[in-house]
């Protein structure tokens, strides 16, 4: 289709092969194994002029469109397999979407305006079901148990903290005796929760019985009800700021080894991730390498 065009804008087979780095024989097979299949003839030719026929006029700015679709396809195809187009469906828990992974997204967009990036928050069960049902790309989870075929790629440690009011911070030492959670009523996530989950095993290890007096499924009821001075609570870091909405919180670190989750990326070991979503991976793992977030 090219050579066709190059013969009919300079009428000249010797120019369009030269240009081309063609011998004249090639170019002459080309553009007969052209005619045969349309079963026409394009050009009229001599031994001095090279003129299109009528269907070759006719056939000029239908190839001329064909070649621009084609060059456009391409380049579109380039940007998506550079990563410079596509889509990731990112999962995340919810104290991550609120800080780091709005700072990810933006530092991502600078560079690839014409990806599409698309949230999905879940409690650490359900970004990994959702993960391994492909419903994902990319998990921001903690570690994931079992046998699944999934890997995780740690990037950060989120500690433990005390969550109270600032109005009790008089009351609890720093850092804060574990025997502090028996002294004031806890307020604990709801039992599905990763979070939940966590704050009953250092619980157990510490010998501690610490009855819920209220259990929330949202940090921001959590939040709310610490601000009312209705408790306490045991929480990882990270989800700070999603609790202090309308209320003022404070925080205390416990005493010994200080209790961590560990955030990290879910990905399917058998799935090849798309080239965008590659690049996403890559650069949260770079994020948390700086400690940038």
């Amino acid at each position: 289709m090219r050579l066709f065009l190059q013969v009919a804008r300079t009428c000249s087979f010797s120019e369009t092969a030269r240009v081309s780095n063609l011998s004249q024989p090639a170019l002459s097979r080309t553009i007969k194994l052209l005619e045969e299949d349309l079963g026409v003839r394009l050009f009229d030719r001599n031994s001095r002029n090279v003129v299109p026929t009528d269907a070759g006029a006719a056939l000029v700015p239908i190839v001329e469109r064909l070649t621009a679709d084609f060059d456009l396809a391409f380049r579109a195809l380039d940007q998506t397999f550079s990563g410079e187009r596509g889509r990731v469906v990112v999962g995340a828990l919810p104290s991550v979407a609120a800080e780091f992974l709005p700072r990810a997204i933006a530092r991502f967009l600078k560079n690839r305006s014409q990806v599409e990036v698309i949230i999905r928050e879940n409690l650490n069960a359900g970004l990994l079901q959702s993960l391994q049902d492909r419903a994902i790309d990319i998990s921001i989870s903690t570690p994931p148990g079992g046998s699944a075929p999934i890997c995780f790629e740690p990037m950060f440690k989120d500690d433990y903290v005390l969550v109270c009011r600032p109005d009790d911070l008089a009351a609890i030492p720093d850092p804060a005796p574990w025997s502090t959670f028996t002294d004031f009523p806890f307020i604990a996530m709801e039992p599905r929760s990763s979070v939940r989950m966590m704050t009953d095993s250092l619980f157990t290890a510490k010998g501690i019985h610490a009855s819920p007096r209220f259990e929330c499924a949202q940090l921001a009821t959590v939040g709310a009800l610490i601000g009312e001075g209705l408790g306490i609570s045991l929480l990882p870091r990270s989800t700070l700021p999603l609790m202090a909405v309308g209320k003022q919180i404070a925080w205390r670190m416990t005493q010994g080894p200080v209790p961590s989750r560990t955030i990290g990326i879910c990905t399917l070991e058998d799935r090849t991730l798309a080239p965008a979503a590659e690049a996403f991976r890559q650069l949260l793992l770079a994020m948390a390498m700086d400690a940038k977030f």
